[in-house]
């Protein structure tokens, strides 16, 4: 595993913030012409947040479904704009990267079916992406889709087909491959096993490792799954409702969670040692983010909660060398 200490930062998310806006229709300006109190319904989907990853690191993103990270995924890729913050890649803002530079990330999406087109073979699919940036000549094109469908696992003489005559873990593969075509080195993985068979997740994440090595990528790896995170990440990152909440160590974390959330969370993950236990989620349901509430996010279904959590948004604070936390039980008495 990589010691992000040791690592300089290739990935920069700075101050990173997102909001969704469902502007007025025809009859709401009108309404609101009238004198009715009728608003535009504002989402914010990510708040404020902020880390780094390490050259050769691979970060875990973690939280519930509708936290904000697919979002969070899809701005680092750049296939979506933040409303305030910035991404710097080696120094470089996201958004001034062009050209061969801009392809340095490149995303695997959670449906590999979906994710490909269906009118077109996996040798153009692959192809496509050296072939419109020109980073390799036309004819070293063939060489080149044959390595890399090798590299993931597929084998050349199939590059004829089209995606819907692959299986699931194999269309993921072909995914993988597309991505791998332009000579990425940062990979965003959103939810890229959530979809496939758990025999078949196996073979996709040990895929991942190797590539690792095989390319020097670096990833931000979504999930849900902490099993997954666990055994792919060096650094985990937990996100609860568009904040980061908590950033350790992936070792550390698992041993001894620090967030009232991520306690939770790890507490409740099915375990082998814990046979005849009745597991339940998280007590309460997330908030809706549309009137998500004040003070700490999490204070509602929090067993711990302060009157302060009520109404002071916790400081992410560094804890010990290495993990940081948003969690008024960290500030003393």
């Amino acid at each position: 595993m990589t010691d992000p200490a040791a690592s300089a930062p290739l990935v920069e998310i700075d101050r990173i913030s997102k909001d969704f806006v469902q502007r007025l229709d025809v009859a709401g300006r009108l309404a609101r012409g009238l004198g009715l109190d009728v608003r535009e319904l504002r989402v914010r989907a990510l708040d404020d947040v902020c880390f780094t990853i390490g050259a050769g690191e691979v970060v875990g993103l973690v939280g519930e479904s509708g936290c904000g990270k697919s979002t969070l995924g899809r701005i680092v890729a750049g296939l979506m704009r933040p409303t305030a913050g910035d991404i710097r890649i080696d120094g470089t803002s996201r958004a001034a990267l062009s050209g061969r530079d801009a392809l340095t990330v490149q995303m695997i999406f959670q449906d590999p079916f979906s994710a490909l087109n269906p009118r077109m073979r996996v040798r153009d699919i692959v192809a496509e992406g050296p072939r419109i940036n020109k980073t390799v000549p036309g004819r070293a094109l063939p060489a080149l889709v044959d390595d890399t469908l090798r590299r993931v696992g597929l084998d050349p003489a199939d590059k004829g087909r089209f995606p819907h005559q692959f299986s699931g873990g194999q269309r993921q593969r072909i995914g993988i491959a597309r991505a791998l075509a332009v000579r990425p080195r940062f990979l965003v993985c959103d939810e890229a096993t959530s979809a496939l068979d758990v025999s078949v997740q196996a073979q996709v994440i040990n895929l991942f490792l190797e590539l690792r090595t095989d390319f020097a990528l670096t990833y931000l790896f979504i999930s849900h799954d902490l099993g997954v995170v666990e055994h792919i990440a060096d650094r985990v990152v937990i996100l609860y409702l568009g904040r980061v909440i908590e950033e350790a160590p992936t070792e550390a974390l698992f041993a001894a969670p620090n967030h009232p959330y991520t306690q939770a969370l790890l507490s409740e993950r099915p375990r082998l040692e814990a046979k005849g236990r009745a597991f339940k989620p998280v007590a309460g349901e997330i908030p809706s983010p549309l009137a998500p509430p004040p003070g700490c996010h999490f204070h509602p279904r929090c067993p711990h909660a302060l009157p302060r959590c009520r109404q002071e948004v916790p400081v992410l604070r560094t804890i010990a060398p290495g993990r940081r936390a948003a969690c008024h039980l960290n500030d003393g008495p």
